[in-house]
């Protein structure tokens, strides 16, 4: 019998995609994406659009499985440049075992673990695998804070960008992808729309073709800036200077918005001064953007109106990240473009929609463990916390959603210690990843056509549930069940472990927040629901069709359908202590942060003191394809990605004797990675750039994180990853 499921993609990717999933005889059989979702459309990105080849990959872990061999990575057959070639791990080292051995067998270590150093030697550690309600965090939540476990801090993507926004604007909401179609100038900053946001891409091409103008603001030639009407390179880590030297020019010239700046903004005054401090022949020398330039972008993005700037999180992979974004966030406050459909900001509008996440997570559990919360673990610090943190000592360690082998900075400390004798390390997972090579024990989990969840998405104000489309392959299980059932195996009585799915989606439904009144599961498995913004909230206005004119006055969904533009700030209405967006920051000066803003050089910057002879900034980037390492090992999407590879400038080639194709040794005082050259203008002189990958790709199993380093950002404790000196020389030929 056929049928047709509606889902929704569950990546970290801000699209959130609406899918159409047609299954035959209990056999998927197509994926495409689901034309009545008014953001996405009815396409896919290419990743997605193959994932029939992901699910039914024979690379799945299917079953339960416990180590017999020794820990480490498991090579598959050599390939012809040295790299192990998939598949790449060794079943000689594995045992298949029940679902009652490996549960019994965690329970009862955790038991013991508890018993003799506390229950916070247990570490669990998850992130963006999947960004379902349920499947990212609910059940699993549950279960360590009953079991007392440490907390993870999860910062390692986007937390220093989000304390930048909203030191500003007090929450995480920004312009509906919708509007974009309106705006005649817009600012892609950090963003690579074309390779990692594609469904906001019809939206530019739209507005482009009435006139706008794309301007690209990044470091790396990316897909969007190949297409970009202007693309601006930017020195790495420079952002926040370049923004402070906008509103220099902004300001000095009288181009703001005096009026929306009165009424809804704080510490303009301050904010004045600070900017005189950065003139723009003096931040042209930070940047590597032209004075000139600078000026001319300024002027364009103040007086072309609407103008919009899509804001992206590589912009806060630096030292200073939670600043620059702060920096960039207050421009559309000081234009004014608040008021405007298609103007203002977007980088996360996940804020919208604010599930009851307390009950979900149920934070409170952790005082029937311990009597009190427990310590908080730095996802980005795990090297550390296996290698250094001794009060107690991790001794188990429980991966799921994230793969830290290859994603995490410092990549050798953290092998180092995976590899612990004493470490008992259990990875939740679909595949042999890099940190299955250090798991004792491996679960075989679900993948989103195998469980329902509940999704939102941080690029649209757009809910969905996603359906469960076919039985799990194998025995595999998703998160909520594993959780479930090893809690009953610890024993505990609590009502919520006995929760099922459908159960756990109404109570996240059950929110205090206005603007999820009427939503409900039921509505949701029929198609995606948009907010219930209504008249209430944030201060924001519908836009009267007199002022700006019909066109502007709503925002066109599918064809013959409309809704009313949502402006969160249009009238004021931030979240912040004052009320206002924030330009000045009580809360950033407690913490010892220029409460307005500033950019001080990365100390391991071209601009730094802490370089250590090393001439050239890396950035360690994510391949467009492989959604971090979620697609690394599909053969399918392989075929759309140069793996491998050191993008170098020509002038920084030839000063060290490199040529297109080249071996070559990258490396620094964490660690070096073997890659092969290529000239190809991607990057300005004194940059280079490699793309993240599984290490057991790569000669010698050295990720490019072996690299990067665990150094924090100025706010929201985030990793660094952009904020990286290395040097490249030549492999001789043998």
């Amino acid at each position: 019998m056929k049928q047709i499921v509606k889902a929704a993609c569950p990546h970290d990717c801000p699209d959130a995609c609406g899918v159409l999933i047609t299954v035959q005889d209990g056999r998927a059989t197509k994926i495409q994406g689901d034309p009545e979702h008014p953001v996405t459309r009815g396409f896919l990105c290419a990743k997605v659009a193959k994932y029939l080849d992901r699910v039914y990959s024979p690379d799945r872990v299917q079953y339960p499985m416990r180590r017999v061999g020794p820990k480490g990575p498991s090579a598959g057959v050599e390939s012809q440049n040295g790299a192990p070639a998939f598949p790449t791990h060794n079943l000689q080292a594995w045992k298949r075992i029940s679902w009652d051995e490996a549960l019994d067998e965690i329970a009862s270590r955790f038991r013991d673990i508890s018993t003799q150093f506390g229950s916070e030697a247990i570490l669990p550690y998850s992130y963006g695998g999947t960004l379902g309600a349920l499947n990212g965090a609910s059940m699993d939540r549950r279960f360590f804070h009953r079991l007392g476990a440490s907390q993870l801090d999860r910062t390692i993507c986007s937390a220093a960008g989000e304390a930048g926004l909203k030191s500003v604007l007090g929450v995480k909401l920004g312009t509906e992808p919708e509007q974009f179609r309106h705006s005649k100038y817009i600012i892609a900053w950090a963003s690579n729309i074309h390779g990692n946001n594609v469904h906001l891409w019809p939206f530019i091409t739209e507005a482009r073709r009435n006139g706008a103008k794309l301007v690209v603001i990044d470091p790396y030639r990316t897909r969007t800036a190949e297409c970009a009407d202007w693309y601006l390179p930017i020195n790495p880590g420079t952002d926040a200077a370049l923004a402070l030297g906008m509103m220099h020019v902004i300001i000095s010239e009288n181009l703001h918005d005096a009026d929306y700046v009165s009424k809804y903004t704080l510490g303009f005054k301050q904010l004045r001064e600070k900017v005189k401090e950065y003139p723009p022949d003096r931040v042209a020398q930070w940047t590597g953007i032209a004075a000139d330039d600078i000026r001319k972008l300024a002027r364009e993005y103040a007086m072309t109106r609407p103008s919009v700037i899509r804001l992206n999180y590589g912009v806060q992979r630096s030292e200073g990240g939670g600043m620059a974004t702060r920096s960039v966030v207050m421009l559309p406050c000081i234009t004014g473009s608040w008021k405007e459909v298609g103007g203002g900001l977007q980088m996360s509008v996940s804020g919208a929609a604010d599930l009851n996440t307390a009950d979900l997570k149920r934070p409170d559990l952790m005082k029937s463990a311990l009597g009190r919360e427990a310590r908080i673990v730095n996802m980005v610090e795990l090297g550390k916390a296996l290698n250094a943190v001794n009060d107690p000592p991790v001794k188990a360690l429980f991966v799921y959603n994230s793969n830290p082998a290859a994603v995490c900075p410092q990549h050798n400390d953290v092998v180092r210690g995976l590899m612990r004798p004493d470490l008992f390390t259990l990875v939740h997972e679909q595949f042999f990843t890099d940190t299955t090579d250090y798991a004792d024990i491996v679960l075989p989990a679900t993948t989103f056509f195998e469980h329902k969840d509940l999704q939102k998405g941080y690029g649209h104000y757009y809910l969905q549930v996603s359906n469960q489309a076919i039985d799990p392959l194998g025995e595999c299980r998703s998160n909520v069940e594993v959780f479930r059932a090893l809690a009953e195996r610890m024993g505990f009585e609590e009502e919520c472990f006995r929760e099922s799915v459908d159960e756990m989606i109404d109570a996240a439904l059950q929110s205090k927040d206005p603007w999820m009144d009427g939503i409900n599961r039921g509505r949701l498995e029929a198609g995606p629901v948009r907010m219930n913004f209504g008249d209430q909230g944030l201060g924001f206005r519908r836009q009267n069709p007199e002022e700006f004119g019909s066109a502007a006055a709503t925002v066109s969904t599918h064809p013959g359908e409309t809704h009313a533009a949502f402006l969160p700030f249009a009238c004021g209405g931030f979240r912040t202590p004052s009320g206002k967006a924030e330009l000045y920051s009580e809360a950033l000066k407690f913490e010892g942060l220029d409460p307005v803003a500033t950019f001080t050089p990365p100390a391991e910057s071209r601009h730094g003191g802490n370089g250590r002879g090393l001439p050239l900034e890396l950035l360690a980037r994510k391949a467009d394809n492989f959604l971090n390492t979620t697609f690394s090992n599909v053969p399918s999407i392989q075929e759309m990605e140069e793996i491998g590879l050191l993008e170098i400038s020509a002038a920084d080639a030839r000063e060290r004797g490199i040529a297109e194709g080249d071996r070559v040794r990258v490396f620094n005082r964490r660690g070096d990675i073997l890659l092969q050259a290529r000239v190809d203008g991607k990057v300005q002189p004194g940059v280079v750039a490699a793309r993240l990958n599984w290490a057991k790709t790569t000669p010698g199993f050295q990720s490019i994180n072996s690299l990067t380093s665990e150094k924090l950002t100025d706010m929201g404790n985030s990793a660094t990853f952009y904020s990286v000196l290395v040097e490249v020389e030549k492999l001789q030929a043998l």
